[in-house]
């Protein structure tokens, strides 16, 4: 009926490509070791899904903004776990941060996005989907994937009209590589954010999941121009419920701000609200100090942290693999630059997305390239979620441990974490091969 012209060049969504190439491949009966999706293997908050039930009858639509006793909720949940000083007038309640993100973009007519490089994959699709400028922030294996004062002063250097606003967005722990940024780093970056006018949409989906819970939000140093986002897809286990939050500063969310009143109107032509029955629930999962979500917490922290310690270092020290050691959420962001003339060569491969459907094939293991990320096309990387487990199973081994006893490496990778442990050591024998 229509010209392909008439159409925007969007792609889906890499992490659904590489989830529904997986779902195939092990349709077809190949063993598929499901390291491309980062959605988290643990069971909900049972509070939470206890709740949910009491409440699915529930079918009015709730306010847009959110309703008031959760926003009560997020509120007292982030000043109790991160010393944010922050109200409920200033949440906003959405259908996952992701739409969070997009409303908050798209209150701007026009903007220049600071994204860096590598940074999740939805960044840059949001950004051109709303005619804002995107400027990728160059970072660097040696530098631990983290953005810099100068990367970040060279990004706004680019900008065609200082006058147009800017905004950056970037993850904190990071996806796709499961890092965080020190105090330092953090003070020395809100400096150039502060000198430079800069609106900060500071992804912390992961901060929970900080494998010593030393999280401390960009909104600690630069109170004024960053907003926050976060939900319940990730440290409570709940992707599919989509409930996300955004923390808007004082000076755009508190008393008639014209800001929020445009994030929530543009929310309300959107997504309407998120759904009452799943705000019900929430309000028992933002209860920091439940003794429950203690517990729930510390075993993720101490499992997620042992197998990312675990996988990491089997990739550098038995594959040569380039891989920092992750301090957040459940990522690696892993390097086969030092093969890069093998990669290219010998094998042809084009491109880091031709890498990984050669070791999807090969092996089994489903990674998610790197250009998905924002790095150039021919940087031989990609992304691994090391969540190939049955978190129950592991919840419930963690638990008969107990806090204070160390996880058994032998027994844990032969058991609980048996598939995340046979996916990297495929990784390890396909690389020796190349």
């Amino acid at each position: 009926m229509f010209p392909s012209s008439c159409f925007r060049a969007v792609e889906k969504s890499q992490t659904l490509v590489i989830n529904e190439q997986s779902r195939q491949l092990e349709a077809s009966g190949r063993e598929v070791f499901k390291f491309g999706f980062g959605q988290s293997p643990f069971p909900p908050l049972p509070a939470a899904v206890a709740e949910l039930q009491a409440q699915a009858h529930q079918k009015a639509y709730a306010p847009t903004q959110g309703i008031p006793e959760l926003r009560e909720a997020v509120a007292a949940f982030h000043r109790d776990a991160e010393n944010l000083d922050v109200t409920a007038e200033q949440v906003i309640v959405g259908s996952g941060s992701k739409i969070l993100i997009y409303a908050a973009m798209a209150a701007f007519t026009h903007a220049d996005v600071l994204i860096p490089a590598p940074a999740w994959v939805s960044y840059v699709p949001q950004a051109k989907l709303l005619g804002h400028t995107p400027i990728r922030v160059v970072s660097h294996f040696e530098g631990r994937w983290r953005m810099t004062p100068e990367a970040l002063l060279a990004s706004i250097a680019q900008k065609e009209n200082p006058s147009t606003p800017s905004i950056l967005i970037f993850n904190h722990p990071g996806n796709p590589d499961g890092l965080c940024y020190t105090d330092e780093e953090l003070t020395e970056l809100a400096s150039v954010m502060r000198a430079n006018n800069i609106l900060a949409i500071s992804d912390e989906i992961y901060g929970l999941l900080h494998h010593t819970g030393g999280h401390k939000s960009l909104a600690l140093f630069y109170p004024e121009g960053t907003i926050v986002t976060g939900g319940l897809s990730k440290w409570c286990g709940a992707g599919g419920w989509r409930l996300g939050v955004a923390l808007l500063p004082r000076s755009l969310g508190v008393g008639e701000s014209e800001f929020k009143n445009v994030m929530t109107g543009i929310s309300s032509e959107t997504y309407s609200c998120a759904p009452l029955p799943i705000q019900l629930a929430a309000v028992k999962a933002y209860h920091w100090q439940s003794p429950e979500l203690q517990v729930y917490l510390r075993h993720q922290r101490k499992l997620i942290s042992f197998l990312g310690t675990w996988c990491a270092k089997t990739l550098r020290d038995e594959a040569g693999i380039r891989v920092h050691t992750p301090q957040g959420g459940f990522y690696l962001f892993i390097d086969f630059t030092p093969f890069q003339d093998l990669l290219v060569q010998k094998h042809k491969f084009a491109s880091s997305g031709a890498m990984c459907q050669a070791l999807l094939v090969d092996t089994g293991v489903a990674v998610l390239p790197a250009n998905a990320f924002g790095m150039d096309n021919d940087y031989m990387a990609a992304r691994l979620a090391f969540v190939e487990f049955n978190g129950a199973d592991a919840l419930a081994a963690a638990a008969k441990l107990g806090d204070d006893v160390p996880i058994p490496e032998e027994e844990f990778l032969s058991t609980v974490f048996a598939k995340t442990a046979k996916g990297i050591r495929s990784i390890v024998e396909w690389t020796k091969k190349l």
